[in-house]
């Protein structure tokens, strides 16, 4: 997998509920979604952005406040493949240690998930939250605590 990939895309600026959202014109195929990227606009505006893809749209949320005109806009999406951490956390790796789970049941898309997944979060009991959703799936080692 690169390191990084930029990809030219363009589309429209809506407001919605007072929140800034870029709707890609066509939905990003075969990237991995809900991750945090960035984007170059053309006319100078660079932000940070979450890449929220459903099933026929893709949507760029700003996560920095940002006030963008309605209507068409074009630039690079730079997506962090690569600068994405690939190891468990020591957070994460204490607390499956602590109750007996095993995090190397996990294949390389869990992994990478439950990684991207907790880095996200924004707040410490929003991550305290989701270290215990990824501790409670995880099977119990033989032998350890429960």
């Amino acid at each position: 997998m690169p390191d990084s990939m930029t990809l030219d895309v363009a589309g429209t600026v809506e407001h919605r509920g007072g929140t800034v959202l870029l709707v890609l014109d066509r939905r990003l195929e075969g990237h991995d979604t809900f991750l945090a990227g960035s984007i170059d606009l053309d006319g100078g505006h660079s932000l940070p952005v979450r890449i929220l893809t459903f099933d026929d749209v893709t949507v760029l949320h700003p996560t920095t406040r940002v006030t963008l005109a309605s209507g068409a806009w074009s630039g690079r999406l730079h997506l962090r493949h690569g600068l994405r951490r690939r190891d468990f956390p020591n957070d994460l790796a204490a607390a499956a240690r602590a109750r007996g789970r095993a995090l190397d049941t996990l294949d390389e898309a869990e992994a990478r998930y439950a990684v991207t997944f907790l880095s996200e979060a924004t707040t410490a009991s929003i991550r305290t939250a989701r270290i215990e959703a990824i501790i409670n799936a995880l099977p119990t080692l033989t032998g350890g605590p429960s």
